[in-house]
């Protein structure tokens, strides 16, 4: 191309090539500087064209233009998708209460008993257990829950989008839900505050609630919430529940592998307990070691030994008799503080180590002998001169039973009750040297008669009293007056209603375990009143004292004397009557038997000067054991726990029983009252009513003399009664041998 000089008309020079293509028609525009700008530009064009025409890639832009397209259709659904999300979240976070109203619900209160040592009976409440801060608890178990639970709980904010890809992409490959992308902060949000549902709507005020709870708390605080209130199955609501009720230890104790076990029941508490299948939770607790290892938390050689644990087998139900103690507290607490709006702790009079003999006692004994004796069930109660419940065992297994038969089942107490019909004689003026005449005896149309349907004449109380003889009984009821007799048990702890008619001279009016033996402890403690109560204390969890039992001031409720004399007298129950398979080696023993009719209950009652117990034997449809009297599977049981609860302390003797000379009464007036007919004293026939037909110990006489008036007052048969004439004289040596 020539060049011209500035200002002249530049020519475009051309070459020869005939591709170019290029010519000037009348349509061609000229530019003002003379160029030919649409030749131009149509040259340039061809110019930068490949051979053939045709673009690379077709038509449309090739690779980088689909890229292109996909990238704004991306960015385009992107924002359409936020907009519709936050519409949503617009929508269901408008349902909601205002977030200045939201708190977090208290978690339900718990009740945590303890025995006198401090150690723990049980955890009541609808948590079962008390809630533990972070740092007490044993630190395998954050760091399991979080290794299989939530392992970027400590980065993310509440909500985790890796771990939600990651759940839906595994969840899609293997064609069915196998992961969860719910963190941690959203699971307690959803336990905290929403019901189990599985909607859009909860989700969205799942995620709301995890990002409030975010906000207002720190990791470690979230992180306490959810470990004292998520479910581990068996009714068991945070790890000190779960702990304590798979492991029988506190959370505070547990090892790894047990750590690990309690962070895989998360994923399905029911299915995968200990209690229901226990390979399974093995397996699973297996899989949480292996993600402790791969977050770093324990070493190859940790995750070996705890994988060769053996797997923990748990039962089915709470199992224990110190269960039974835990259910009398529960039922007395409202009584004495009202509504349970907080943790408690509760301090109770349980001796543990009884607690566990007692129990030890009374299954072995219906498993050596119940099944031969048809005794299903039994009960024992052990009380110090305090009145403070030692030890309760309410039945054979609590686990297959939680009725308590020691202080909910009320029974015919039958010759147990014996003893404060005489402590009644003895306020009247009798002593335990006082005589009467064993021989059949009738009370308006009741004839009852002795065990072994024998007759022994002439005997001392302390006789008829070690050998439980039915008619001195019924004798003394009659001189006493029924009434006198319910006024004393009364008064000596006997709560339930009791009919004061002549029968109950043989314990034919219902009575707990516990207020039969209670009643018995002014015997062992000099006459003081022990009212049985097992609660000592309740406090706060921040050692606020709500109720403090006041039963160190008990009154008097039996004369010096008269518990001399009855402790004279049940002591030859042991050694001489019905109760010789209850004595104790060193111990000095007083008790008295008792056998209802027809063998439906059997009981055994005695005291040392340590502790007063009870136990008793029968069926809980009332049918008959097979000839089990008091002196038989009871005397036996309390034997053998006592042995036990003695074991290294120093023997003492009962109260007012050393150096204690034997007293005669001087008789003649009740005698003289009987042998003329006068009737006995203490009331008229209304005041002593008939009691109904019974079988076996209580065999009643439906006749009456010809031409006697129906209701004409007790008839007993003369020579009935106190010996006329002289006291029969025993000498010391006799009282001592029981001659």
């Amino acid at each position: 191309m020539a060049s011209r000089k500035s200002g002249q008309r530049i020519e475009p020079s051309f070459g020869d090539d005939e591709d170019d293509g290029l010519r000037v028609d009348a349509t061609d525009r000229v530019s003002g500087g003379g160029r030919v700008a649409n030749r131009a530009r149509s040259a340039s064009k061809k110019r930068r064209e490949p051979r053939g025409g045709r673009r690379r890639g077709g038509s449309g832009g090739g690779f980088f233009g689909l890229a292109r397209r996909l990238f704004y259709w991306c960015i385009v659904l992107g924002i359409w998708g936020a907009i519709g999300v936050g519409g949503l979240v617009l929508y269901y976070g408008a349902r909601m209460p205002s977030a200045t109203t939201w708190t977090i619900p208290d978690r339900p209160p718990n009740v945590k008993i303890l025995a006198v040592d401090g150690d723990i009976i049980a955890n009541r409440g609808a948590t079962g257990g008390e809630a533990l801060a972070l740092e007490e608890m044993s630190p395998y178990i954050p760091q399991a829950v979080i290794a299989i639970e939530d392992r970027r709980f400590y980065w993310h904010f509440g909500v985790d989008p890796l771990g939600l890809a990651r759940a839906m992409l595994t969840n899609l490959t293997s064609g069915r839900m196998v992961q969860g992308g719910s963190t941690l902060t959203q699971q307690l949000a959803k336990n905290l505050f929403l019901s189990p549902e599985r909607t859009l709507e909860r989700k969205v005020q799942e995620v709301l609630l995890a990002l409030w709870l975010e906000h207002k708390y720190t990791k470690d605080q979230i992180l306490t919430m959810y470990l004292n209130r998520v479910f581990f199955g068996s009714n068991a609501y945070g790890v000190e529940a779960a702990a304590r009720r798979y492991f029988n230890k506190s959370a505070r104790d547990v090892n790894l592998g047990e750590a690990a076990m309690l962070a895989g029941l998360l994923k399905a508490p029911s299915r995968l307990s200990p209690a229901r299948d226990p390979e399974a939770a093995e397996e699973r607790a297996q899989v949480v070691l292996g993600a402790m290892r791969e977050e770093g938390y324990i070493t190859d050689a940790e995750i070996k030994t705890a994988m060769s644990q053996t797997p923990t087998r748990a039962k089915s139900f709470w199992s224990g008799a110190q269960y039974y103690v835990a259910d009398m507290v529960m039922d007395q607490l409202p009584g004495m503080i009202g509504e349970i709006k907080q943790d408690l702790i509760v301090d109770t009079t349980i001796d543990l180590a009884l607690e566990k003999k007692a129990e030890e006692v009374i299954a072995a004994t219906l498993d050596e002998e119940g099944g031969k004796l048809n005794a299903a069930q039994a009960a024992l109660v052990s009380i110090d001169g305090t009145g403070a419940i030692r030890a309760l065992v309410g039945g054979r297994d609590y686990a297959e039973s939680q009725f308590d038969r020691a202080s909910k089942a009320k029974r015919q107490p039958g010759s147990a009750f014996k003893p404060f019909v005489y402590a009644a004689a003895l306020e009247i003026g009798r002593t335990p040297m006082s005589v009467r005449n064993d021989a059949p005896v009738r009370i308006g149309n009741w004839t009852p008669e002795n065990y072994d349907q024998k007759y022994r004449g002439e005997v001392t109380l302390a006789d008829a009293l070690a050998n439980s003889l039915n008619t001195i009984a019924a004798q003394l009821v009659m001189e006493v007056g029924p009434q006198n007799v319910v006024k004393l048990a009364h008064r000596l702890g006997i709560d339930s209603e009791m009919q004061a008619n002549a029968s109950i001279a043989l314990g034919t009016s219902e009575v707990s375990l516990v207020e039969l033996t209670s009643a018995y402890a002014p015997f062992m403690n000099g006459g003081f009143k022990a009212t049985p109560h097992v609660i000592r204390r309740i406090s706060t969890a921040d050692g606020t004292v709500l109720y403090e039992n006041t039963y160190d001031n008990p009154p008097r409720v039996l004369d010096p004397a008269i518990v001399s004399e009855m402790n004279q007298m049940m002591v030859r129950v042991l050694t001489n009557g019905t109760g010789k398979r209850a004595r104790l080696p060193d111990w000095e023993v007083a008790g008295k038997t008792g056998t209802t009719q027809s063998f439906r209950d059997a009981l055994f009652v005695g005291y040392t000067s340590n502790l007063t117990t009870g136990v008793w034997f029968g069926n809980d449809d009332g049918k008959s054991m097979k000839k089990v009297t008091g002196g038989g599977l009871p005397a036996k049981a309390w034997h053998d726990f006592m042995v036990a609860a003695h074991r290294g302390l120093s023997p003492s003797p009962l109260f007012g029983t050393t150096g204690v000379q034997p007293v005669f009464d001087q008789g003649g007036a009740v005698a003289g009252a009987l042998a003329n007919g006068d009737g006995f004293v203490g009331g008229d026939a209304e005041a002593f009513p008939e009691p109904p037909p019974v079988d076996g110990a209580l065999a009643v006489d439906q006749t009456r003399p010809a031409g006697e008036p129906a209701g004409s007052g007790p008839m007993p048969p003369a020579g009935v009664g106190e010996a006329t004439g002289t006291t029969r004289r025993t000498t010391l040596f006799e009282l001592l041998t029981g001659g």
